[in-house]
């Protein structure tokens, strides 16, 4: 049932938050799905949840009155997903929010206007649900609204609370979608029908609940709303489900064309392509906020989301990578709200493409294992899959617990998860004892041997050997080929640590050599070398000619004292608030995550790349100097937050730009880094962000490829001078996208063309229009249908067209129609055989198809005999 002329999701968007704008709210952008300093959450899962401590009061709101529209993931219910017709892994929450401002009537009366001035929907089809005690809501929807009271249910359960803390009442706004819609002459507001569907809840948080379960009144109370954006598409597009809107049904078509299989067809079919459209939403924006596969936390919800979607791809026949194609799609259906996911979808297609490639072969394998297993249990009568079994798949294969629950399902088994969970428990405690192993293997043995007059010398270039360390064994030689780690008395070696990788190079004596590939320190301080000898033999006792690689160990100077510049940058564009989190510092690579709430802009990377790079322009002057950590702090030195310093410190001063305390190595002026290139940034977990960078030899390097491809496209792009590529390539945007709207209006053209000539035969009282039509997508026949419905008062549509060698059909049927019997499920479930296909519906609307097209024309006659036969003639 369509109520108002059609709206976009992007649409709708735009107008709740303009509306709450207008109503002086600050309009938020959307927190990234990785919660900011929140440790109970693993992924954002309401709209309230980024402003948590603006409820709790922990921090003070930018505004009184925000408004967003948040992007949430939950798969709580994920098995769900794609058999009915609301379940989403991921969805957007339109909300409005009230810290200690506004409270109850301003919530309700707003929440009425937007839904009946902005969206126009009906007020008579709006049911509302209120707390059994909330006699103040009641009072606000039935004295000034006008609500009607047998429009107003009270329920028990609408009441919001988590444990102790901020709590309220709740109202619930619900819209009556029809009689059609229903389970019944008994269905009532509460059925589990799609009848009555909620689009938004407004919690009125005015209680705080003590740990004896109290509830005290307090003294700033709040608004917490949320309306869900996929739903109210649903029902200003007039669509059975949030599957049909066009927040997903641009995957589902796109799913649809790549497989073959037509939607609305085979409801198992239609269950695989709704999982995989809704499943794709979720990786893309994920993957874009941060979120990585991994075996843990919220990279595995990742991971079992993209897995999931690729079992329902096997499903529909697809034996090839497809999941990245639909990076894309998804993308575009957000290009208004998220462009970021446009302008990341190389990085998202990637990380898809990965985790699609590695999880192919193991898919295969595992459902090949489990088909064996499962004939296995019904040989023996079973009907249990042993959990030792499951656990095999999982830990041998990577095969999911859950997709192999999911599976025994499908064939009407269960999974024995105690015995899958005890499995796993010994895995662990096996890889614990294994760990412990490793580390008592490689604790190095010093008894008997004086460190206290070990040197570290920048300078030296010659030692002698102290002792010799085979597989973690004081050994007085070492022979080729064999690993070994060896103590000097002097050395130039820097150690790894404070995230930066140890020194490498070559230890050479008269009768052996020995690579270094780096350079370690034990917990007394003292500095050994891990490596192998190279050729012929080291002995305790031999001086050494020591070989350091100068050039590496200059290039991780330049990444060390770099990341220095990258931090002060930070905090002067970003805030001071910003603060080291960890580092990598290699020699063709730096890598520096830092505390902050947001996504880096691509402006504000700029700006911090342009202050780095200023600084090293300067040459300003690079100097170390050890001193007492109350001078340190004194001196205003910054500390790394979590670390633990001696008496002693190190200080890196860089002159008028920064002081931080330091072990590490670097240049002495900062002309030394010679160029700085910021190659990306992201999230690492909540609150943490991540910036890769390059310097000197490397960022020289990556400049030589940047231009290369620069001049490649030109070239591509048939330009005469790289600094045209941006032109020509927005030129060619224009025209592509000129021609598609050229295209887009020819074919309706030619559709209004054949929708004239369609006239209406009555077969009975009923008008029908029963025809063949050349369209090129399900999309333009459906709307076809749906201007053919809308001009006739009792009437059924029922079209046909052929597109790709398969038979696409639609039926429909007016209300007053199919109070005359007509059936459109039926009435296209019957033709569809004839076509050699299959399909169904509900009374009014359904779709089906068909593989042979040959048989259409006798398909249609059969529409007509089928229709009478309904009509009682």
């Amino acid at each position: 049932m369509k109520y108002v002329k059609s709206m976009t999701g992007n649409e709708i968007r735009t107008r709740f938050l303009e509306f709450f704008k207008s109503k002086e709210h600050l309009v938020m952008p959307s927190a990234p799905l990785i919660p900011h300093d929140d440790p109970t959450l693993l992924l954002v899962g309401a709209g309230m949840a980024p402003f948590k401590p603006f409820f709790t009061g922990k921090i003070k709101p930018p505004h009184t009155r925000i408004t967003s529209s948040q992007k949430c993931v939950r798969t709580g219910d994920i098995e769900n997903v794609g058999r009915t017709a609301r379940h989403q892994t991921f969805f957007e929450m339109l909300g409005n929010f009230s810290f200690g401002d506004y409270f109850k009537r301003e919530a309700i009366v707003w929440a009425w206007e937007f839904l009946t001035k902005e969206l126009e929907l009906p007020a008579d089809r709006l049911w509302i649900t209120i707390y059994t005690e909330d006699n103040e809501a009641y009072d606000i929807w039935h004295d000034e609204i006008g609500i009607d009271p047998e429009r107003i249910v009270r329920m028990a359960d609408n009441f919001w609370e988590i444990g102790p803390g901020p709590c309220g009442p709740c109202s619930e706004i619900h819209i009556d979608l029809g009689e059609e819609r229903g389970c019944g002459p008994e269905c009532k507001l509460g059925c589990d029908c799609d009848r009555f569907l909620e689009i938004w809840n407004l919690v009125f948080t005015q209680y705080d609940r003590d740990d004896e379960g109290n509830y005290h009144p307090l003294a700033k109370k709040n608004i917490d709303t949320g309306a869900g954006l996929e739903r109210l598409a649903s029902v200003l597009q007039g669509k059975p489900s949030n599957f049909e809107t066009d927040l997903l049904f641009p995957l589902i078509a796109h799913m649809s064309a790549l497989s073959g299989v037509a939607y609305g067809v085979d409801k198992k079919n239609d269950i695989s392509l709704k999982v995989i459209a809704d499943h794709a939403r979720s990786m893309v924006v994920m993957i874009n906020d941060g979120v990585l596969p991994s075996n843990e936390g919220r990279g595995y919800v990742l991971r079992r989301i993209l897995r999931r979607a690729l079992r329902h791809g096997r499903l529909l026949g697809v034996k090839k990578a497809f999941l990245a194609d639909c990076v894309d799609v998804a993308a575009n259906i957000f290009n208004t709200a998220y462009p970021e996911l446009l302008e990341k979808a190389d990085y998202i297609r990637k990380v898809v493409s990965q985790e699609e490639s590695r999880f192919q072969t193991t898919l295969v394998t595992g459902e090949e294992l489990l088909s064996q297993e499962v004939a296995s249990l019904r040989t023996k009568g079973e009907n249990q899959l042993p959990g030792e079994t499951a656990f095999r798949l999982y830990d041998t294969y990577g095969f999911p617990w859950e997709l192999t629950e999911e599976m025994l399902f499908d064939e009407g088994m269960t999974l024995d998860k105690a015995g899958f969970d005890a499995a796993m428990e010994e895995q662990r405690l096996r890889a614990r004892a294994a760990r412990h192993e490793n580390e008592r293997t490689f604790v190095l043995e010093l008894t008997g041997l004086q460190t206290d007059g070990l040197r570290i010398d920048a300078a030296a270039q010659q030692g002698r050997i102290l002792r010799i360390w085979k597989e973690g064994v004081v050994v007085e030689e070492a022979g080729d080929g064999e690993e070994v780690a060896v103590l000097l008395d002097v050395t130039p070696f820097y150690a790894e640590g404070g995230g930066q990788i140890g020194d490498s190079g070559r230890l050479e004596t008269a009768l052996g050599k020995m690579e270094v590939q780096s350079a370690k320190k034990l917990a007394n301080g003292a500095i050994y070398h891990q490596g192998f000898v190279q050729e012929g033999m080291l002995r305790t006792g031999e001086t050494v000619e020591i070989r350091l690689d100068a050039a590496k160990h200059q290039d991780v100077a330049r990444n060390h004292t770099a990341t220095h510049l990258l931090h002060h940058a930070l905090r002067k564009v970003l805030g001071e608030h910003v603060h080291q989190a960890g580092s990598l510092v290699e020699a063709d690579r730096l890598r520096f995550d830092f505390a902050h709430f947001a996504a880096v802009t691509s402006e504000e990377l700029a700006a911090v790349e342009a202050l780095v790079n200023e600084a090293i322009l300067e040459n300003r002057a690079v100097s170390c100097l050890e001193t007492s950590q109350e001078i340190a702090k004194d001196m205003g030195a910054m500390a790394l937050f979590g670390e633990k310093y001696g008496d002693v410190v190190r200080v890196v001063v860089i002159d008028e730009v920064s002081k931080e305390l330091c072990g590490g190595s670097h240049v002495n002026n900062t002309s030394e880094i010679s160029l700085f290139q910021i190659v990306g940034e992201a999230s690492t977990g909540a609150g943490v962000r991540r910036i890769e960078a390059v310097t000197g030899r490397a960022a020289y390097a990556r400049m030589q490829q940047q231009r290369s491809l620069l001049l490649e496209t030109a070239a591509i792009l048939k330009t005469q001078a790289p600094e045209e590529v941006p032109a020509r390539a927005a030129q060619l945007q224009q025209e592509l996208k000129a021609l598609e709207t050229v295209i887009a209006d020819k074919e309706a053209q030619a559709a209004q063309t054949q929708l004239q000539a369609l006239q209406p035969e009555m077969i009975g009282e009923v008008e029908a229009v029963i025809a063949q039509v050349e369209v090129p997508n399900q999309e333009l026949l459906r709307s076809l249908a749906d201007q053919l419905r809308d001009r006739m008062k009792k009437g059924v549509v029922l079209l046909a067209s052929v597109q790709e060698d398969k038979v696409s059909l639609v039926a429909m049927a007016t209300k007053e129609a199919v109070a005359a019997k007509a059936h459109a499920g039926n009435l296209v479930k019957e033709v569809a055989k004839i076509v050699g296909g299959g399909g169904g519906g509900r009374p009014d609307m359904a779709q089906a198809g068909g593989k042979d097209p040959a048989k259409l024309a006798e398909a249609l006659l059969k529409a007509k005999e089928t229709l009478r036969q309904q009509l009682g003639l």
